[in-house]
């Protein structure tokens, strides 16, 4: 599943911007990223787990500047209602490139202007909105659309997954035929082909908070270490190299000692062996000055 635009084709922003008069569009600076009604949001999770996410989502097909990732930032995905928005908690979109300067970094994702549709969508449940994570909570009439609905009818986000953390539960949807058909996550783990990662449940310890948090894995089910992780290990395995490389100096002068000393042992038989030769001779010849041949003797 490749990343798409928005379904019909054309993106959302040309079938129905263009309609109203896409310039009248309200745009990603125009658009505010956070509700000042509702305060206090996110928590300590919610700032940790997407956190983590960000930093062990590096996918080995796609450079980093190719594909965005956001979390708890406003996606607003209606043009004919510009001001309706949904907040997921992460997500990302494939080919949505970074701004590379501070002025031009989003204030929100507006659809209609970025024409990609996320690829992979993560919410994170609390026991308020999980039935509309979802789908559950009847829709009023005239009411905004739920998250469901939005990711699944509007948006077609190919993936969408739901952690409870308080259950410890994972949850995964696929897109297939325009409707979202749940995965088999018994094994906690969901592998993502386009990305070339995996995305799974992992015991261990996170900012200091012991727990089972979402983390992306290799294709050799290895879990990714984040940046920091990574420079430990390479300065773990700088000190073993360098350990290596003492011992095997330690190795190398041991045998030049142990060579010196093979040496000087056999300097000192030679030595030995030429006073013998050295004392024989003498004493042959003091026995031929006697007139007497050493041959003879017995």
């Amino acid at each position: 599943m490749s990343p798409q635009p928005l379904p019909g084709g054309e993106s959302q922003g040309e079938s129905q911007g263009e309609s109203q008069g896409e310039s009248n569009l309200p745009t990603m600076y125009d658009l505010p990223s956070e509700d000042l009604e509702e305060p206090g949001l996110p928590d300590q999770f919610y700032n940790y787990q997407p956190d983590l996410l960000k930093k062990t989502s590096q996918s080995p097909r796609y450079p980093q500047q190719d594909y965005l990732i956001a979390s708890d930032l406003n996606l607003y995905y209606e043009s004919k209602h510009p001001l309706w928005y949904k907040r997921p908690n992460w997500f990302l979109a494939l080919d949505a490139q970074h701004s590379t300067l501070q002025q031009e970094l989003r204030l929100s994702y507006v659809i209609w202007e970025e024409r990609i549709t996320p690829f992979l969508l993560v919410e994170l449940a609390s026991p308020d909105p999980e039935n509309e994570d979802l789908g559950k909570t009847e829709q009023q009439k005239e009411e905004r659309p739920k998250k469901w609905e939005v990711y699944e009818q509007i948006l077609q986000v190919p993936y969408y997954v739901i952690y409870d953390p308080y259950q410890n539960q994972f949850r995964g949807f696929v897109l297939l035929n325009g409707k979202y058909q749940a995965l088999d996550l018994s094994e906690g783990r969901l592998w993502l082909e386009e990305l070339g990662l995996g995305l799974g449940l992992w015991q261990g310890s996170y900012k200091g908070a012991q727990g089972l948090w979402l983390q992306f894995y290799d294709e050799f089910g290895e879990w990714v270490p984040t940046l920091d992780e990574r420079a430990e290990l390479e300065q773990q395995r700088a000190i073993i190299a360098e350990g290596a490389r003492d011992l095997e100096q330690q190795r190398a002068d041991f045998e030049q000692q142990r060579a010196n000393l093979e040496q000087q042992r056999a300097d000192r038989a030679e030595a030995i062996l030429e006073e013998e030769r050295q004392k024989n001779q003498q004493l042959r010849d003091r026995l031929l000055q006697l007139g007497i041949d050493p041959n003879s003797l017995p």
